[in-house]
């Protein structure tokens, strides 16, 4: 089928939601994929930070087949080897005592404001429900994840919004300011990913972690982005000297499954008893087989790695000409550039580099295991298209 006849079927059938890249993508290797018509592209996007360790990697692939041939899904139910592996995986590497396993970063965000509101009602009962997020924020488009999200644009024509969220600015005396006899929790991304690559002032979010104990507000931290080596390290918390309460994950995770993760550390470990929260595809047995063989090869190796290359892209891409200011940590990086972020993202696909965009900056999220060869190829291509 070709390029054309793919879009034709794209456009009729499928819903309008997206503003797709006039390519399609059909095989690949590692960071470098293909297109139905033979087109190579270098991959600074990885399926937007899923892809951990790029397409097509040989050990993930095992287990997830390795998986198939036994079965396929079993429901929450009954028992399965891989989930609970998983779960003891990310459990022994966080010091999580729980983890409840949903289908992505909403749904493990849903599972977090649940818990928060939950464990409130259990100790102080009704009207302590309320969550403080920033502005900014993105944590996803469900109803509840929508509402938790601080950009007003996204709330249009939705309207009315859940109650329950207030939007702070990302500084400690704002959060403090919006938190009131009523608020059980603050949910924060410590790198506002979708709003634009803008890592939090670590002075800032310790005071906010401090602040939080101190009252016995639950601290949760979206890492549905940021988690699973993204940032240099297993979870972006680590770089910021934080204990939280609870932990969403979800995108890498699996490696390009779909599966989503609430960690729940000492406070919060108890809050939900049988029926309280459910999934019936959560945990799936053929996405923890993958996941933890992505968890079991995130090791100090590759994130020191991950750090590295980290360190020589921003070395690089600090000395391009019209990039105004490059920020994020790990492989997660936005570039401000004088030029329209779209277009640049547009005349970088014509050249053979795939990158995303954020608000207005270029959004850089490769896979952790990315080969120099192609950093380098990549960063010329950005060079080249943002210089000019």
């Amino acid at each position: 089928m070709s390029f054309e006849e793919i879009k034709q079927k794209d456009q009729q059938y499928i819903a309008n939601t997206y503003s797709r890249f006039p390519t399609d993508l059909c095989r690949g290797e590692g960071a470098t994929l293909w297109s139905e018509s033979g087109k190579k592209y270098v991959d600074f996007g990885s399926g937007i930070a899923v892809n951990s360790f790029g397409v097509n990697d040989e050990e993930w692939k095992n287990a997830v087949i390795a998986q198939l041939n036994k079965v396929q899904h079993a429901s929450n139910l009954y028992y399965t080897r891989p989930q609970a592996e998983l779960a003891e995986m990310l459990c022994s590497r966080t010091g999580a005592k729980k983890v409840f396993f949903s289908n992505s970063g909403a749904e493990a965000n849903e599972c977090a404001i649940k818990a928060a509101r939950k464990y409130s009602f259990d100790k102080y009962g009704e009207g302590r429900f309320r969550i403080v997020t920033l502005k900014n924020s993105f944590h996803g488009r469900t109803m509840a994840t929508l509402s938790a999200t601080g950009q007003e644009a996204m709330h249009r024509s939705f309207a009315p919004m859940l109650d329950g969220f207030d939007y702070a600015e990302p500084t400690f005396e704002s959060v403090r300011a919006k938190c009131t006899k009523a608020t059980c929790a603050v949910m924060l991304e410590l790198m506002q990913g979708e709003g634009g690559v803008r890592p939090l002032p670590v002075e800032e979010v310790q005071k906010i972690e401090k602040f939080c104990k101190k009252n016995d507000i639950l601290l949760i931290i979206d890492e549905v982005q940021t988690g699973n080596g993204r940032t240099g390290t297993l979870y972006a918390y680590e770089q910021f000297g934080i204990s939280p309460d609870i932990v969403s994950t979800a995108k890498g995770l699996a490696g390009g499954l779909p599966l989503g993760a609430t960690m729940f550390f000492e406070k919060t470990e108890k809050v939900f008893a049988a029926g309280d929260h459910g999934s019936t595809f959560g945990g799936n047995p053929v996405a923890c087989a993958g996941a933890c063989s992505i968890l079991s090869r995130i090791d100090k190796n590759l994130l020191l790695e991950v750090q590295g290359k980290s360190a020589y892209m921003f070395t690089h891409l600090g000395r391009i000409k019209n990039v105004t200011e490059v920020t994020g940590m790990g492989l997660m990086i936005g570039l401000l550039t004088t030029k329209k972020a779209r277009a640049v993202s547009e005349a970088c696909l014509e050249r053979g580099l795939i990158v995303l965009t954020a608000k207005d900056r270029v959004r850089l999220l490769p896979p952790l295991t990315i080969k120099k060869d192609e950093i380098d190829f990549g960063l010329r291509i950005l060079n080249e298209v943002i210089s000019e």
